[in-house]
Formats: C-alpha cells, structure tokens, sequence
C-alpha cells in the first residue's frame, strides 16, 4: 500500500494536532505516494535502527520519538542525527514519529503503562482543552434523525464513555427563496414557515470537514443553517498521564516489586516511602515531572514516570511516592502498542519489532 495509507490511518487514531508545540511528529524522511510493504517499529530511530530496515528490505521506519527535534542548516553527516537522515535518503527508507499525539490520547501510551501495571479504571491525569467544538443546526422535523444519525456516524456526540449526545429543541423556522432556488419545502418568492428541531451536539475540532460534509449530505435544504463555537470544555480523551487503580491494595515495598517486575526495570529511584497502602497511580510515560501537582490533586499514592532531577524528588514532600524507571523503560512497550494498532487494521501487511535496544543509558550493578 501507499505510506500515507498507512500514516493517514495512525493520525486518525492520534492526530498531529495533539502533538506538543515542541515536538516534530509525522512524515520526517520519505514520499506519501511511496509503495510499502514492510515497516519496522521502534522506539527510536538510531543508525542501527536504519541498518537493521536494510537488513530486513523494510521500507519505513516508525519510530515513537522523532530523529529530528529542530530544523536542520546542515546535513553533512557530523552529528547522529545527520547521519540517520542521510542513510535513510540513500537507501530510500522512510522515517515518521509518532510521538506526543500517541501520548496524549486516551488509547496510547500511557493507556499501555497502565495494562502493564495491571490498572484498572483508568482516565486521562492531565485532559486538554480547547479542542472540542459545538455544532449547531435547524432541521426540519422529519429529517433530523437522519442528520442526527449522519453527525453521529461522523464522529460527533461523544462526551466521556457516552456517545450519541446531543440536544434538540422544537421551534419555528422562516426563510424565502429566490427565484432560482428549490427549495426542499415551501415556494421560490415566498416566506415559508417551517417545524424544525435544534440540533446541538459536542465535536473534536479534528474532525470539522468530515462533520461538515456529513452534515451538507444528510441535510435535505439547500443552504443549510449551522453555527460553530470554540469551547473551553476539557476534552476527557485526549491529554497528559493517567491515573487508574491497582486491583487490591499493595504496601509500597510490594507495587515496587510489580513496577520493577512489570516494566522490566534494573532500577527505580524512588522518594522516601509514606507507609501508606497503594491504591490509585498516576503514570506518565517519558519525562512527566510536569504533572505531579495533577498527580498529587487526583488522589494518587504513586507516580510512575521517569528523568526525574535530583531537587525535583523534594516536591513529594510525603504527599506521594515518586518512582522514576526511567525513559526507555516507561515507554519501551510503544512499539508493541504501534505494532497491534497495525495489525488489527492491516492485517496482511508486514510489520516487525526491532531487535534492538536502543536505550542510551547502561547501568553498572
């Protein structure tokens, strides 16, 4: 298939829109319209990582973290990052990152942490806002299942584990068509009165042309009446962390036997323990010491993270265990978690794990 057959699905389950500013996800290296056959998965993508698409005539690499953070001025094979691109071009290998988008929604990473951890009940820490939207129309009555059906199909009416939510109300709309108009019901040059419903419903803005063309083919009137509002809601799907539950209550000596069993950890740098019983656990995969306030607000006992700074551990302050395993280690499981997204959906097309750990860091015990 095409590479943007394979890229155009991945974004829709997490947009590049929910990437962080500072991030560079998507097609980093490569043409859309490129035939692949095979992709390789990986955490990083390394020249080892290159070597080893070459060895196994993979065509893209898809990678969790990006290769290229900033612009390159220069591609003359002096840093690492140089040389990856450079090797990816000659050997006409393609390069995407999937990276805070597949952090921030509701079914990625951390969604994997924590079936990892075994946690249950499980919710975005930190949800997001200004990325839903309101869509407002006027239907008539006999129509507005079907434009209902149509929005909903679309996408739209989803708030938290409910979907199909909207909003009618009854009223009386009026409108004169001109004289080259058909209209749907009344006559060209006369003002026509007309039971309609209010249509209100809930939308991820991602998702406006889609709704939009659902909403001009499902609706029977030639000019159709809509109105769109920005909304400060949060979006609970989509945003940092998440925090779920342990099953039974452990001690804190026992969840950090799970944590370094579970995430196959070598080691867990930890704040002094409360003493307390463990229960609810915040996770962030990667860097997330930014959270530990929401950690902290939800309730958690725990906060399983990683690249935690040395005066950074004091902000616990007994409130909380902090447990940093480490970046590799927090979001090493996401070539798996890219490799099942795949292949659920394409389930004749090759993907492969990479064979090789690309953590930077080795540890002397």
């Amino acid at each position: 298939m095409k590479l943007s057959q394979l890229t155009s699905y991945l974004e829709s389950l997490a947009p590049l829109s929910y990437q962080e500013d500072y991030d560079n996800s998507g097609l980093i290296v490569g043409n859309p319209d490129k035939e692949v056959h095979q992709a390789l998965l990986s955490l990083d993508c390394t020249e080892a990582i290159v070597d080893e698409a070459i060895a196994k005539d993979c065509q893209v690499i898809i990678s969790h973290h990006p290769i290229v953070f900033r612009g390159l001025k220069k591609l003359n094979g002096k840093t690492y990052v140089e040389r990856v691109v450079e090797k990816a071009i000659k050997n006409d290998i393609a390069i995407y990152a999937i990276h805070t988008n597949l952090d921030n929604v509701a079914d990625g990473v951390n969604a994997k942490i924590c079936e990892t951890l075994e946690l249950t009940n499980c919710r975005i820490l930190a949800p997001k806002t200004g990325l839903l939207k309101k869509l407002v129309t006027y239907v008539p009555r006999d129509k507005a299942e079907q434009v209902r059906n149509a929005l909903f199909h679309a996408g739209a009416g989803n708030i938290g584990n409910y979907s199909e939510c909207s909003f009618n109300a009854d009223g009386t709309g009026t409108f004169k068509g001109g004289e080259d108009t058909n209209p749907y019901v009344g006559e060209p040059g006369k003002r026509h009165h007309e039971d309609e419903v209010r249509i209100e419903t809930i939308y991820p803005a991602v998702l406006e042309s889609k709704l939009l063309m659902a909403l001009f083919l499902a609706h029977p009137y030639e000019e159709v009446a809509y109105d769109l509002y920005n909304l400060t809601n949060q979006h609970q799907q989509v945003g940092s962390g998440m925090i779920g539950e342990l099953e039974q209550e452990l001690t804190e000596e026992e969840f950090l036997f799970v944590i370094k069993q579970n995430m196959a950890t070598r080691v867990i740098r930890h704040t002094v323990l409360t003493g307390k019983k463990v229960k609810r656990v915040a996770v962030c995969g990667g860097a997330g010491g930014f959270l530990l306030k929401h950690a902290i607000t939800a309730g958690a006992d725990f906060f399983v993270t990683a690249d935690y700074k040395y005066h950074e551990f004091f902000d616990a302050e007994g409130r909380i265990v902090i447990a940093d395993i480490g970046h590799f280690e927090s979001e090493q499981f996401t070539a798996q978690l890219l490799y099942n997204i795949i292949r659920k959906k394409f389930p004749n097309f090759a993907v492969r794990l990479t064979e090789i750990n690309t953590n930077p860091i080795k540890y002397f015990i």
